[in-house]
């Protein structure tokens, strides 16, 4: 097996886990793995809705135990700004200002023009969350 497969494999894994509602676990995991941070973005964007919620659950969880891992994840989440479906490019946003970390600002910036006048309004909200988090 690859490193992509390995990677793939263990996404699906986690992503199976927080369906099951397992999302104790998964903090655990996220809390000694730092590795999988850059997971998020990917978990964010499944079809299942028990994961994509059950990602919002995680990254506020981390969010208050310790935020130094969680910049990891912007990049990832960011290029779901970018996402065909609305629904994803406006929690890809919200989550940015969940994390309220700068270096999601740029990325944020981008998106202010989007299409669609909710993901707008996400992407303003997280941005007025990071600068008031500093």
């Amino acid at each position: 097996m690859d490193n992509k497969q390995d990677t793939e494999s263990t996404i699906r894994m986690i992503a199976d886990y927080m369906e099951k509602g397992f999302l104790e676990n998964i903090v655990d995991m996220f809390k000694h793995s730092p590795e999988y941070y850059p997971y998020i973005g990917t978990m964010l964007a499944d079809e299942r809705m028990g994961v994509r919620i059950g990602t919002f659950a995680l990254v506020e969880t981390l969010a208050e135990l310790e935020n130094n891992n969680l910049p990891v994840s912007i990049p990832g989440i960011a290029s779901l700004l970018q996402d065909p479906n609305v629904t994803i490019r406006g929690d890809a946003a919200h989550m940015l200002g969940i994390i309220g970390h700068k270096d999601a600002l740029p990325y944020l910036v981008n998106a202010l023009h989007d299409d669609h006048e909710m993901v707008r309004e996400h992407v303003s909200e997280a941005i007025e969350e990071i600068k008031n988090s500093r």
